[in-house]
């Protein structure tokens, strides 16, 4: 038996460093963060288990429905002084949910156990399956494999730094009542999962009594490593080895214990291997490439190795897991299960909302960096935008006949002909205007007056219309008209303003909700919960919407029903004005330029300029005075509509839809209220039970690193 320098494999080995990916293994970082490993890899019946007899000096049970269900960590440490000892707990798998389960598994142990025998060991892997919920008898129902790792630690002051995974052997046939081809793919996606891992070293067992180069292990090493840089090959039951399987880490021939040598006692390993190696061709293999003690070098100086040259990134990788994963935990919001978490977490909600609404009605858009990327959050611009839209469509578009000119002779340029034949329109411009200018929203639409387009104000003389008005509503006046004829034309004149305040009400109700559901998406991370209180709020949203609308509605039976009023001197100012500037029109008919002075009028001209009919100068006063009081009320009515209608109802009231979502609101609900808007559905429980798992599993790692 050959004897290796046990300070040298001190030197080699860093056991300070394994120390610390074994504990890493112990606290399931390897679930998040490729971890330096080596696994034992091979078929069910390639001598895995006589080489881990070999590598751990345990004796491994025989019945392979013992010791190949699960994957088995085995660590060795020296330690100095005192005797050997053996100790095994188990590492709950990652997709055990059950909590209860998990602290069954976790608080299972065997300490200070000096050896194990073979019937000791098959005892403790009984006790380990039912454990872990294993099947015991055939057709029992209950899963054949598990997850969940058995870690057997080894420490003694003979044993080197070394850490071996060992993996349920892959098979191709199933055993009726024990394994199904369910079991066979599961088997070989954990094998497969253990290899793929790039800082994984494999160490691949295969038997040289089969074709080496068909065997589907080494297919599935090559496939993950072509270049052989990390398999370690180990051939049993020695024969030759094929050419076309080298590796650059190369094989190690070991000769295990036969079946009959196993009867006839504890045979010697090393004298065994000896004997092997004393004859041909077995003579020819060099002395570290054959036996458990070279084995062990081999594996004491890759695994050592690999584990340096990997450590620095896996520090890396750890610490960047782990901010990510503390994001994805934030992103979730605070935990939701109680009524008391459900109003915190609401009223969290609410102030950031509310943060927001502050802000856009301030035009305070640095606050905040989704006033440049949600153009629908600038609610104050988007506001006044629209205000200074409708007053200049009710300016340009509000009235149904245009004023036209001073001079009632003036003849019109009819191109088509009209309800009074009187009018005509722009052919230069557009012809129809649309009141809305926002798209709709489904959500409230239903509340909403209906979309209409208003033609162009018809142009040309008003006074025909004015006249014919006139006479159909004249009674016994002297020198005037009936007072209710102003209301008449007042009503007709300004008929399209029902059009464009529905139009400016809907719109600003768009505007409204659009900045609430916006605001409301960016202030609850939780799409579901943000769902959820957008049809709680929904019904009192309409409500205060249908407000402003039912606003709008009374503004305009105001103006246009009731008696026309105004105590504004503008409209006195206005009126002088409108008479003066007919004057002056008239009279610059009759002007003419003598050169000398300019333009001058004859006095008998002036004179005979003010001769007209009653009708004619009736009709120019209800003219004058229309012009006057329209501009006065229009004014008035958009002020109106803006600071009342939108302003009072919709923006800066108290109450307004913004004002809607409040701490009030929120402590005001139910328990099953709460439950229904904020509780936490099922997979998003699940979710953050796993990123806390993963937190504390990420956290411990770092402990252990830094």
């Amino acid at each position: 038996m050959v004897a290796y320098n046990l300070d040298e494999s001190k030197a080699l080995a860093d056991p300070a460093l394994l120390d610390k990916i074994d504990k890493l293994f112990e606290c399931n970082v390897g679930e998040y963060v490729n971890l330096p490993q080596l696994v034992v890899v091979g078929d069910q019946s390639s001598g895995k288990s006589s080489v881990l007899e070999g590598l751990t000096g345990l004796g491994f049970p025989r019945d392979s429905g013992l010791c190949t269900r699960h994957a088995t960590q085995i660590i060795f440490r020296r330690a100095e002084g005192g005797e050997r000892k053996i100790s095994a707990s188990i590492i709950p798998g990652p997709d055990i949910d059950d909590e209860e389960h998990v602290s069954r598994l976790k608080e299972w142990a065997f300490d200070d156990i000096q050896s194990l025998s073979p019937a000791s060991f098959s005892r403790m892997m009984t006790e380990v399956h039912g454990l872990m919920g294993l099947s015991t008898t055939r057709d029992d129902g209950l899963p054949t494999f598990s997850k969940s790792v058995l870690k057997l630690e080894i420490c003694g002051p003979s044993e080197d730094h070394l850490s071996v995974i060992d993996v349920p052997g892959i098979f191709r046939n199933t055993t009726p009542g024990l394994t199904t081809k369910d079991d066979k793919t599961m088997v070989r996606d954990m094998v497969h999962g253990y290899m793929k891992n790039p800082r994984s070293i494999m160490l691949t067992v295969v038997p040289a009594n089969v074709d080496i180069a068909t065997q589907e292990i080494i297919e599935m090493a090559r496939e993950l490593d072509p270049e052989g840089e990390r398999t370690l090959g180990v051939i049993t039951k020695p024969d030759l080895v094929d050419k076309g399987t080298e590796t650059k880490l190369g094989w190690v021939i070991l000769r295990n214990p036969g079946q009959m040598e196993m009867q006839d006692g504890d045979p010697d390993r090393g004298n065994l291997e000896e004997k092997l190696r004393s004859q041909h061709p077995w003579s020819t293999v060099p002395r570290d490439r054959f036996g458990i003690t070279a084995l062990r070098v081999h594996l004491r100086e890759t695994v050592t190795a690999n584990a340096r040259r990997a450590f620095p990134s896996v520090r890396s990788e750890i610490s960047k897991r782990l901010r990510t994963s503390l994001e994805a935990l934030q992103a979730l919001g605070a935990e939701r299960e109680t009524p008391d978490q459900q109003i915190r977490y609401l009223l969290d909600v609410v102030s950031a909302f509310q943060a927001i609404t502050s802000d856009a009605l301030n035009s305070n858009y640095s606050a905040n960096d989704h006033f440049e990327t949600e153009k629908g959050l600038r609610l104050a611009s988007n506001i006044v935008n629209r205000n200074e839209v409708f007053a200049e469509d009710m300016a340009q578009w509000g009235h149904e006949f245009d004023f036209g000119s001073y001079d009632e002779e003036e003849v019109p340029d009819v191109s088509e002909s009209t309800p009074d034949d009187s009018f005509d329109t722009e052919l230069s411009a557009p012809s129809t205007l649309a009141t809305r200018k926002c798209h709709t929203l489904s959500d409230i639409e239903e509340i909403l007056p209906e979309t209409c387009k208003i033609a162009r104000p018809l142009r040309g003389s008003i006074s025909p219309w004015l006249e014919k008005q006139y006479r159909e509503s004249r009674g016994f006046e002297i020198g005037t008209f009936n007072p209710v004829l102003l209301s008449t034309i007042m009503k007709k004149q300004s008929s399209k303003w029902i059009a464009l305040a529905n139009g400016y009400i809907s719109d600003l109700a768009v505007i409204v909700h659009s900045f609430i559901v916006t605001a409301l998406n960016l202030a609850c991370p939780d799409t579901q919960v943000c769902h959820n209180l957008l049809s709680v709020l929904l019904d009192e949203l309409l409500d205060r919407y249908k407000k402003a609308v039912d606003e709008v509605e009374f503004l305009l039976h105001v103006e246009r029903s009731g008696t026309p009023m105004t105590l504004n001197h503008y409209l006195n100012a206005s009126l002088q004005k409108c008479r003066e500037e007919r004057q002056v029109a008239k009279i610059e008919e009759k002007a003419f330029d003598d050169c000398s002075h300019g333009k001058v009028v004859r006095v008998g001209d002036l004179a005979h300029q003010q001769h007209m009919s009653n009708m004619t100068y009736t009709i120019h006063d209800i003219s004058d005075i229309l012009r006057s009081y329209y501009k006065v009320a229009r004014k008035r009515f958009v002020d109106n509509i803006c600071m009342q209608a939108a302003g009072y109802y919709l923006v800066n009231g108290p109450g307004t839809p913004m004002k809607l979502f409040s701490p009030s609101l929120v402590t005001c609900l139910t328990s099953e209220q709460l439950e229904e808007i904020a509780g936490e559905d099922v997979l998003l429980k699940r979710k953050r039970r796993q990123l806390l798992k993963e937190v504390a599993d990420l956290k411990a790692a770092k402990k252990i690193l830094f």
